[in-house]
């Protein structure tokens, strides 16, 4: 029965090693993989002794349990630097938005059409957003041809992964940066102004 002064305590997930192994037999692996077979554990740990190695359980399930001679120390450090070179190398997927109205001025889509730009050249993906008002929504066709210009205007940089379709009153396009742009950090500042703007001057 556990006792209350463990209970909430988290379950460790390093294996046993050396004489916290507690079985009769195991069944051992060499150091460079090869099979020696069904050993007491009082011969395994002397072998591990005699070649400064320790016993490692690698198969805690099985009957007997397999255990393995190894460096334990060397182990933990290799496969610590494996795992964070594995999270060096994963690309964060971020999406961005931007947001525009079907009758933007000429101006205005320069500027948007440069956030959008540099998402994609930083690797993110964009979520571009028509949004329609009034009378627009009956012009469906604006917001359409608007996304297909973004689209061919920024295609050096990234596709169509998602074709413009209606959402209610908006109509929405996501664009994702070709497969050879890695994603790397966006000043938080430039994020923070960019992804909340809209259009206003087609507002007036």
């Amino acid at each position: 029965m556990t006792s209350p002064s463990n209970r909430g305590a988290p379950v460790s997930t390093e294996p046993r090693i050396n004489d916290r192994i507690r079985v009769p037999e195991v069944r051992l692996v060499g150091p460079n993989g090869e099979q020696v077979g069904i050993v007491r554990i009082e011969d395994a740990l002397r072998l591990a002794q005699e070649a400064d190695l320790d016993l490692v359980e690698v198969a805690a399930q099985a009957r007997p349990p397999v255990c393995k001679l190894m460096d334990y120390g060397k182990f933990k450090y290799e496969t610590a630097q494996k795992a964070r070179e594995s999270r060096r190398n994963q690309q964060l997927t971020v999406i961005k938005e931007q947001k525009l109205r079907p009758k933007i001025d000429p101006h205005d889509y320069l500027t948007k059409k440069g956030h959008v730009a540099r998402f994609l050249s930083h690797g993110n993906k964009v979520k571009v957003t028509i949004m329609f008002r009034g009378r627009e929504q009956s012009r469906p066709e604006l917001g359409y041809r608007l996304l297909q210009r973004l689209a061919e205007d920024v295609a050096e940089l990234g596709f169509v992964e998602s074709n413009p379709k209606q959402d209610g009153r908006n109509m929405i396009m996501v664009l994702a940066p070709h497969k050879n742009i890695k994603a790397r950090p966006v000043k938080q500042e430039e994020d923070q102004v960019s992804d909340t703007e809209t259009d206003t001057a087609s507002e007036e």
